[in-house]
């Protein structure tokens, strides 16, 4: 079933890193079944790095006397690099659109667009892999560093995206970072970049607020409706005759990639939030369970650009309930932060427990 998700014009991602997955041949057995790249951030390598097979890896740190820091990045780095030449295959004979691993410049950075740059260029140039991706927060400080990394041809994953206007300045930086390059004359062929809309927590937010007010007939709603709306922004600017301008320089598109996918209302179908967004020059990121349910359905079919008017109608009917998606979006864009800050601090302090 995901290769008809790719032949429905969607690219099929991963949403998880282990080295269990990485030494058992796990990984190689998604790729054969039709996953096409992966996503990690800093609570899946917090999860991650509790299993075992890390134990020697730390046992040689801790005899490097290295600092904590650096540990983090020779553990990490090991996984990423190790997964990009998993999907060495896949890039290639995609030409270069899908094959991709991404790794997040620290969360504490989030806000810091300077300290973002240096990162995501530091990063890249360490890892030297062409199939890897620097993930960027697209925060108020993080959207002018995607512009300018992606100035200096590093691949993007611009994440924690969640309302429209997040999005339309993340996808507007994409082009401007295109368009810098193109003035230097450098190359934009090589270039790659995702926009990571996060879908799934749009409703675990709102529903509460639904179930608070004794509203059932919206809930479920808002997630699907936000992306429809944001997909259709996406189709604005992509396929402008703006942008094929860039096109024919040689530039690509800025997919947008569904992530939290996974349904967290038992009440939802397993597979909800990738059934519901399915269209051209998209990509879903899944965790294993949501690829696991997703591969017992019976059919795919394009649904992300079904009843877009259904869509506005159901974030005017929350509007009138007196709640507004855009607020929620901004607030749980600073929530995603601040959580994979958590993620980051307690995954730093576990490393350092280990090699002191």
């Amino acid at each position: 079933m995901l290769h008809e998700l790719k032949k429905a014009g969607q690219s099929p991602w991963y949403d998880n890193i282990t080295r269990e997955l990485l030494v058992s041949g796990g990984l190689k057995g998604l790729i054969d079944k039709g996953i096409l790249g992966l996503t990690s951030n800093p609570t899946i390598f917090q999860k991650a790095l509790t299993s075992p097979l890390y134990k020697k890896q730390l046992e040689e740190l801790k005899a490097q006397k290295i600092g904590t820091f650096q540990a983090y990045e020779k553990l990490v780095f090991k996984d990423i690099l190790d997964a990009a030449k998993c999907f060495e295959g896949v890039y290639k004979s995609s030409n270069k659109a899908d094959g991709y691993v991404s790794i997040e410049v620290s969360p504490h950075y989030a806000y810091d667009t300077q300290k973002t740059i240096e990162e995501a260029k530091r990063t890249f140039a360490t890892l030297n892999r062409p199939n890897v991706m620097i993930k960027i927060p697209a925060t108020k400080e993080g959207v002018p560093a995607i512009k300018e990394v992606i100035a200096l041809g590093i691949n993007v994953n611009a994440t924690l995206i969640f309302s429209i206007s997040q999005y339309e300045k993340t996808a507007n930086a994409y082009i401007e970072g295109l368009q810098k390059r193109a003035s230097e004359g450098k190359d934009l062929s090589g270039i790659h970049s995702v926009a990571s809309v996060f879908v799934s927590r749009v409703d675990t937010d709102i529903d509460k607020t639904l179930d608070a007010k004794g509203n059932k007939s919206l809930r479920g709603l808002a997630a699907v409706a936000n992306s429809k709306i944001i997909y259709k922004k996406f189709k604005e600017i992509f396929y402008s005759e703006k942008f094929k301008k860039l096109q024919d320089k040689g530039a690509n598109m800025q997919r947008v990639l569904w992530a939290s996918t996974s349904s967290k209302d038992p009440a939802y179908s397993k597979i909800k939030y990738v059934e519901e967004l399915i269209g051209p020059d998209t990509v879903n990121t899944m965790p294993g369970e949501t690829v696991e349910a997703f591969l017992q359905s019976e059919k795919v079919r394009t649904t992300v650009e079904e009843n877009l008017e259904g869509a506005k109608r159901a974030i005017e009917s929350l509007k009138k309930e007196g709640i507004s998606v855009d607020e929620v979006c901004d607030k749980l864009q600073t929530v995603g932060v601040q959580k994979f800050i958590e993620s980051f601090n307690s995954l730093i302090d576990s490393i350092a427990k280990s090699i002191v």
